[in-house]
This record gives C-alpha cells, structure tokens and sequence, in this order.
C-alpha cells in the first residue's frame, strides 16, 4: 500500500503547489506568513476530527519528541512560500523536489541496504527526470529575460538570491525527510498516527502565534474565512501530509523521490492554468519521470 499513498501525496501536493503560487503575492511581504497561517489552521482542524473519529489518546510530548522533524519540514516549507513571490512555480517546484535524491542517498548510507535493480533504475530515471527539469527551466528562463531584453516583474527574474530560495528549500527537507524515515522506518521511534498529529498540531501552534504576531503586533488585516486560495492550498497540502505518513512508514529509501517527482504535477498545473506552454524537452523529462514511478511500482509488485 505504500506505493498508493506516495501517489496520492505526489497528487496532492501537486496541486497544492499551484495554490501556493497563486496565493503568493510579490508585493506582500507577509505573503508567506499568510500562506503558513492557513496551512497551520487546516493541519490543526483536520489533525483534531481526525484524533476524534478515530478514538486516539494524543500525548502532547509527541509533539516535542517529533519536533526535529516538524522544524525541519516547516522551516522549509516557509522558505518555498517566500521564495515563490519572487521565482515561477515551474522552475521552483522541480529544484525543490531534489530533495528525494538528496534523501535516499542519506538514508543509504545511514542505514545500508540491498536495493534491487528496478529500485535503483526507478530512483535513478526519478531523480535524473527531476533535476534535469530544474536545468531546463533555469536555462530557458534565462535565455527569454535576455532575448527579451526588457523589464519584467522582479518575481521573475532569475537571480542569485531567487533561487536560492528552492535550494535551501530542497536541503531544509531533504534534513526533514531523512530525519523522517529514521523515525518512522528504520527505528520506528513514532507511530504513524502519532507523527501526523504532532506535526499538524505543531502547524497549529505556528499559526496561532503566527496570526496574533500579524494582527496584534504588524497590524495587518487578515481574514482567514476569505482566503479561498490559500485554503485551498492548505488543504491540498493537508491530504497530502495524511496520505505521506504512511507512505515513508514503510518504504522510506524508495518512497522519498517518489513522492519528490510530485514536482511534475506541478509543472503540468502552472502551465495549464498559469497559461505557459512546454516544449518538447519537457514532455521527454515528466516521461522520464512517470517511467520510473512506473518502473517503482512494477518493482513493489514483483
């Protein structure tokens, strides 16, 4: 089942990534805090129905034994939403998403494993498939600003600094991710259950703070009941959370770049909806991409 859950994730967060997009405003330099706000709330709402329906006893010291985690992965998170007011989605999304490399490389070496030859080709062709989009799109992007030769908004240009963001992003989780797969794969120091419900709580306490920070001190007006976008992204964001929990419990090494392929979705989204068009190379990488979690799945079954 492992396999399933990575896809829905990969699915999930996708879609949620178009959302943060369309909810990052480059003139508003809350934007981010905004964006983690809603997140925070939706994480906290679901992580409470979910406690509630399914009879569980949370021990609020899980949120403390897991916060390694939790910091890491929001710390990145937060990053990738500043970061997206000033890069496009399409080139962001894919260097993110490195991370999965990063990753199984780490736990590798951490923990040694036998891989079998269709793991390695489907890790290979993901990982290759992810970063060479990356390339792609650093390079096309660069080539249009200079052709051009104009002035464009400064949330699209290609600096130093701007892409920086996505790198950082792709260190901070890959750190979150590993760190993941030790707790909840190779020494199983959390359950599951037990993993989700801290983070989403953990969430929950950054926008609280986040929002009495906004409101009380920067005197901002924000009202998370007509926030329609970035709601939407939250929840995106939280289905994805639920369904990775259990994906890395059982897999980690081969579900991590898996679910970093989700990148593609993303591409796919921002140039359908955002109105860019892919060329050629593109649609050779996103098969690249979807022939290894092809090759990932075949090797599950086998």
């Amino acid at each position: 089942m492992w396999f399933l859950f990575a896809v829905l994730t990969t699915l999930s967060w996708g879609t949620a990534d178009l959302f943060y997009k369309k909810g990052s405003d480059s003139n508003d330099k809350y934007s981010h805090v905004k964006i983690g706000i809603m997140v925070g709330i939706v994480m906290g709402i679901h992580g409470v129905i979910y406690m509630l329906t399914k009879g569980i006893s949370f021990d609020p010291f899980d949120m403390v034994k897991y916060l390694p985690v939790s910091f890491f992965y929001i710390l990145s998170m937060l990053v990738g939403y500043w970061g997206l007011r000033y890069i496009e989605l399409s080139i962001s999304s894919p260097v993110q998403n490195s991370s999965g490399a990063i990753t199984a490389i780490a736990l590798i070496l951490i923990f040694p494993q036998q891989l079998g030859a269709l793991n390695i080709l489907g890790i290979v062709l993901i990982t290759g498939g992810v970063v060479g989009l990356a390339v792609l799109e650093k390079k096309l992007q660069t080539a249009a600003l200079k052709a051009e030769n104009v002035s464009v908004d400064p949330k699209y240009k290609i600096g130093v600094l701007a892409i920086t963001f996505p790198i950082l992003y792709a260190i901070l989780d890959a750190i979150g991710t590993a760190a993941d797969g030790i707790y909840l794969d190779e020494l199983s120091l959390i359950s599951e259950e037990a993993a989700l419900l801290a983070y989403e709580f953990t969430w929950l306490l950054y926008a609280i703070f986040s929002l009495i920070y906004l409101i009380a001190i920067k005197k901002q007006k924000f009202n998370v009941l007509k926030e329609p976008v970035r709601a939407s992204a939250a929840i995106f964001e939280t289905a994805g959370q639920f369904f990775y929990v259990y994906a890395m419990s059982n897999n980690a090494v081969i579900a991590a770049p898996l679910i970093a392929s989700y990148s593609i979705v993303s591409v796919i989204l921002s140039r359908i909806f955002l109105k860019e068009k892919l060329s050629k190379q593109h649609y050779i990488l996103i098969i690249i991409v979807m022939t290894g979690i092809a090759v990932l799945g075949l090797a599950e079954e086998l």
